[in-house]
């Protein structure tokens, strides 16, 4: 039987009760942060939930991992220095105290519960409108790493820059290729990005050119937010690795392709990549994705023994990229992925990054790479799709080989249940032009 929320969630809604997303929010502008999940058109402030005592399990009874802030609901030793305002504590906690949650909210939210739902006072306290608040960065990020998980996306980019003989390097096909990005420049959903400056290839003997990325890209990826995270010098079994994996967010890792051209050979990315990310301001569990989970691509020539899972498996997350561009108000679709393209699992990836040792920590972001399909309109970003600006995109009367001052970027990305979606809502960003 299909669980109901006693909130009238619409159909269409990213956010019913099969969901419940985590994120972070103020009330009003020059509030406290506090956390939240999405429900239909609501955010339940979890503050609230908290004080109320509603949170009663072995696991979350005495944690203070809701309390964020808003004095007006707790007791006056709560100190200031003892809010947070992010969802770090949630996260260092670990599954049993995720699920422990997960259990409590879709009870006091189904349509059968009368704590919440026949209690007005509480629920005006506990329920804002989605339409008033404001959404923050929902993590405190410490690291950030990128992968380089997509097959497709490595041919399409091996042929463009190298050429169709052998575009792929032997070495990708038994590591899961990363760098380590930029944790400062990660901004939340909304955020306008200021197309960056840089160095470009010199045409002919002239000196490098210097001046705003001439193609500025957008990358369609995912990011995974760690949970626990594992002690220097112990690395992580990947078929444990889950269990350090908190949920899902959409990311637009973005690029200055002219930039990073010049300067990758031969540490790799740098000034071109990290000028901006943008992730979606709800973290999608991996309890909530668990009814999507597939079978990931067979990995030919099988890994070795350290990233061979038992059970190797991705999840079916549609994903689309639109634009709207400069001047205009009609968002034009330029890609549909799906995240189920992913050669290398985020498990192995969570896998591999600590196989050396590394130690990741709560709050950790590690991203997909871009996310591109096997087919021309399933390409994950305009390097791709516009094959570096040979092809031109037809947008409204308008073209693009690369992204314009003024342009808007939206992704967004759900799962299809039965009569119900589990999203992530949408993550965008309008670009501004260089500083003079």
């Amino acid at each position: 039987m299909l669980l109901k929320s006693f909130i009238e969630v619409h159909p269409d809604s990213h956010f019913p009760i099969q969901n419940l997303p985590y994120g972070v929010f103020n009330r009003e502008p020059g509030s406290e942060p506090r956390p939240g999940v999405a429900i239909g058109d609501y955010v339940l402030d979890l503050s609230v939930v908290a004080s109320a005592g509603l949170f009663d399990g072995p696991y979350l009874r005495n944690s203070d991992c809701f309390y964020q802030a808003c004095f007006l609901f707790f007791p006056i030793f709560v100190r200031a220095s003892d809010l947070n305002p992010n969802l770090n504590k949630l996260l260092e906690l670990g599954r049993p105290a995720w699920k422990e949650a997960r259990i409590t909210l879709q009870k006091l939210l189904s349509a059968a519960e009368p704590i919440l739902r026949d209690n007005a006072s509480l629920r005006e306290k506990a329920l804002v409108p989605m339409g008033k608040v404001q959404m923050l960065l929902p993590i405190a990020i410490g690291d950030y790493s990128d992968f380089f998980a997509s097959k497709h996306h490595a041919k399409n980019c091996g042929v463009i820059f190298r050429g169709p003989e052998n575009p792929i390097n032997p070495n990708w096909f038994h590591i899961p290729i990363a760098y380590h990005g930029r944790a400062s420049s990660v901004v939340i959903s909304g955020t306008d990005i200021i197309r960056p400056r840089g160095q470009g290839h010199p045409a002919g003997n002239s000196s490098p050119y210097f001046g705003p990325s001439r193609k500025l890209d957008f990358e369609l990826e995912m990011a995974t937010v760690v949970g626990p995270g594992n002690e220097l010098g112990k690395p992580v079994d990947v078929n444990e690795a889950a269990d350090h994996i908190f949920g899902l967010v959409l990311m637009n890792d973005w690029s200055a392709r002219d930039v990073q051209a010049w300067e990758y050979v031969p540490l790799g990315p740098f000034l071109g990549k990290s000028f901006g990310t943008t992730l979606s301001p709800w973290i999608v569990t991996l309890d909530a994705l668990e009814q999507f989970s597939l079978d990931a691509p067979e990995q030919n020539p099988p890994p070795l023994p350290y990233l061979a899972e038992k059970k190797s498996k991705n999840y079916d997350i549609a994903l689309q990229v639109s634009i709207i561009p400069a001047g205009q108000k009609d968002a034009h679709v330029v890609t549909r992925s799906n995240f189920k393209h992913l050669y290398w699992t985020i498990t192995q990836q969570l896998a591999h990054q600590t196989i050396n040792g590394c130690n990741l920590r709560p709050g950790d972001l590690l991203g997909t790479g871009t996310i591109s399909g096997p087919e021309p309109d399933s390409y994950g970003c305009l390097l791709e799709l516009t094959w570096n600006g040979q092809n031109p995109l037809s947008l409204g009367g308008t073209s693009r080989t690369f992204l314009e001052d003024g342009d808007e970027v939206i992704f967004t990305g759900c799962c299809k249940g039965d009569d119900y979606y589990v999203g992530f809502g949408k993550c965008s960003g309008k670009i501004l032009p260089s500083p003079p």
